[in-house]
């Protein structure tokens, strides 16, 4: 039957997992109304200024929905920021100015760092199965077919303007999870201070072992964030996704 769902509110990721095998649902941009609504909330709560940090205008319309609603809202003053990124990647950003907004920075400061960060926040990931990504129209069949030939693992990561990248290709699960923690570990190396999040879709085990290995090999970072990746998401990676993101700090 069909029905619509909003994402981590009233559906969740195992639920989603739980029912791949039967039905692949489509995601879809939040509608404005649904918008219109969170920013009346926020300003009958006695807010008067919003930062929102979007996922990629590359993969999805929520930004440019989100700046044209915000723009013509009333009373509250808004700052739209693109992370060209997606999930944590965007996620760790809003977290890191929660804490800034917390040691006293002013609303434009914030602003002006929050777009600073963009390029300092990375995701690396590798899937179980291509299958989903393929059956979501994200990459040809042929391209699924002989990646599960050969039981290729892609590891995908985000390209500066925001468009999903592979980024390696490594033979076998446990080879492509050692090089998602290589490539984290790469791009935190010479940065004194890191923020991290250890992520997965339907795979807890290898994300604790992941965990575990992460404060070994990236000492400097801490893990701010543990846990499963949004229904919307999982989606197009279905079940087995694990991955890291690194926040650089200034």
């Amino acid at each position: 039957h069909e029905a619509e769902y909003l994402d981590g509110l009233t559906i969740d990721a195992c639920e989603v997992y739980r029912r791949l095998s039967t039905e692949i649902p489509k995601t879809s941009l939040p509608d404005g109304g649904l918008i219109t609504s969170v920013l009346d909330r926020i300003y009958q709560e006695g807010y008067r200024k919003v930062l929102a940090v979007c996922i990629s205008g590359n993969l999805s319309g929520t930004c440019n929905l989100l700046r044209l609603l915000c723009d013509e809202y009333e009373g509250l003053e808004c700052c739209v920021i693109d992370s060209k990124n997606i999930s944590i990647g965007s996620g760790i950003l809003a977290i890191r100015c929660a804490q800034l907004l917390e040691e006293g920075m002013d609303f434009a400061s914030l602003c002006q760092q929050a777009q600073q960060m963009i390029g300092n926040s990375k995701i690396f990931f590798c899937l179980k199965t291509l299958e989903y990504l393929q059956k979501g129209g994200r990459i040809g069949k042929i391209t699924a077919i002989a990646g599960t030939m050969l039981n290729i693992k892609p590891l995908i990561s985000f390209a500066p303007d925001g468009q999903l990248a592979s980024v390696a290709k490594v033979r076998g699960r446990a080879p492509s999870i050692r090089k998602v923690l290589e490539l984290a570990q790469k791009f935190a190396e010479g940065c004194p201070k890191v923020m991290l999040a250890v992520m997965h879709g339907g795979a807890p085990e290898e994300a604790q072992a992941l965990a575990e290995e992460v404060r070994r090999r990236i000492p400097q970072g801490v893990i701010e964030v543990r846990g499963q990746i949004s229904p919307a998401l999982g989606v197009h990676t279905g079940p087995g996704l694990v991955g890291i993101c690194v926040l650089k700090m200034e």
